[in-house]
């Protein structure tokens, strides 16, 4: 199948007028796939394929080449996620704290494992290096929200009422 035609076919289901504002923008600028990738993800809440394809296109860039620097770097999201983004920290004092138990605590709540969103798509659980708060060890965010010197049972409470926030 030729590159426009499996783009039409792809993004038949996605409304891509949002991007095809940002790619207007970008038009005859060089190096330019980052910060449209980044915009991209502001608009889809992550990186759709049909989008991956169509800034492929209007950059006349190989797809595999926007999909290398979209997995590259942590930032970029390839599946969607969830409405709440719960990061628990695993650096040096979390990990030392207590970190594993506060995944697993999440794991057991949300009955998803890390790295992977709820069904009802309202939260999605990532480990993560470091939060910047090692004084507050183990510790998880909870969309911009931080939450320190946890265990099991806190993380528990916390996640049960950001559920009975979403009723």
């Amino acid at each position: 199948m030729a590159m426009s035609q499996e783009i039409a076919a792809a993004t038949a289901s996605l409304d891509l007028k949002p991007l095809e504002k940002i790619l207007k923008k970008y038009r005859h600028k060089k190096g330019v796939i980052i910060p449209l990738l980044q915009e991209t993800q502001s608009i889809y809440g992550y990186l759709p394929r049909e989008a991956i394809l169509r800034i492929a296109e209007a950059t006349r860039t190989d797809a595999s080449q926007v999909y290398g620097v979209a997995t590259f770097y942590s930032q970029f999201r390839l599946k969607p996620v969830g409405k709440h983004i719960i990061r628990v920290c695993h650096g040096t004092a979390c990990h030392v704290g207590g970190a594993e138990r506060i995944t697993e605590a999440c794991e057991e709540e949300l009955g998803i494992k890390s790295g992977e969103t709820t069904p009802d798509m309202e939260f999605t659980l990532e480990s993560v290096a470091c939060l910047g708060c090692c004084s507050l060890a183990p510790v998880m965010m909870i969309d911009d929200d931080t939450y320190g010197r946890l265990n099991d049972r806190e993380t528990k409470k916390i996640l049960k009422k950001y559920r009975k926030k979403g009723e």
